[in-house]
């Protein structure tokens, strides 16, 4: 549980750091398939997630 709340944490940094939309996407997308492979999951889908949660954050004002 640590470990999970490690990664998205500073995945919350990571994604909080970028300009773009582009950058937003990838870097959500990188970190989602990084913790997913961490802690057992699909990586394909941890990167989906991500990329959809990189997306949320560049086009909202929450991150």
């Amino acid at each position: 549980m640590l470990k999970k709340l490690t990664a998205l944490a500073f995945g919350a940094i990571l994604l909080a750091g970028c300009d773009t939309m582009g950058e937003s996407v990838a870097a959500g997308a990188g970190i989602g398939a990084g913790v997913a492979a961490a802690t057992g999951g699909d990586p394909v889908a941890g990167g989906i997630i991500g990329a959809a949660g990189g997306y949320y954050c560049g086009t909202s004002s929450n991150c």
